[in-house]
């Protein structure tokens, strides 16, 4: 008789009920939610706020991983064409240690020449190619 009477009380508190075993008179119990709701409520936008600040550091991770793989390719490109330009500047140390590759270096950039020839160096005003336009007639 004992177990029917404490299946009851389990039962009945279950589903928002009190049995009181010494007067044998069953009684609603009143839940107060308004705390624990207040709590779980509390929470909940705790949480969702801790998911937005998840997704927007996720976000911002991506974002900087893309824009440092572009600077790395950029990087990458403009240490391959100093590396050729190196390359060809060690060439033409090499070629042009000899005498005849120092004298056209001499020649070609320092305008200089040897004793028995005369150098003429001819410049082209700007303003002579201006004028040389064909003006275009019109009605302004």
């Amino acid at each position: 008789m004992m177990r029917k009477k404490s299946k009851r009380n389990s039962l009945q508190k279950n589903i928002g009920s009190d049995f009181n075993t010494e007067t044998g008179v069953e009684k609603k119990v009143v839940a107060k939610h308004s705390s624990g709701g207040l709590y779980y409520s509390f929470m909940t936008v705790i949480l969702l706020l801790c998911l937005v600040q998840i997704t927007l550091s996720a976000v911002l991770n991506i974002s900087k991983i893309v824009s440092y793989n572009a600077k790395i390719i950029q990087i990458t490109n403009t240490r391959n064409a100093a590396q050729a330009l190196n390359a060809q500047l060690k060439d033409n140390i090499n070629n042009f240690s000899n005498v005849a590759g120092l004298e056209a270096i001499a020649r070609n950039n320092l305008k200089m020449s040897s004793e028995d020839e005369v150098m003429v160096i001819i410049n082209e005003s700007k303003d002579d190619t201006a004028k040389e336009k064909p003006k275009k007639f019109g009605l302004f």
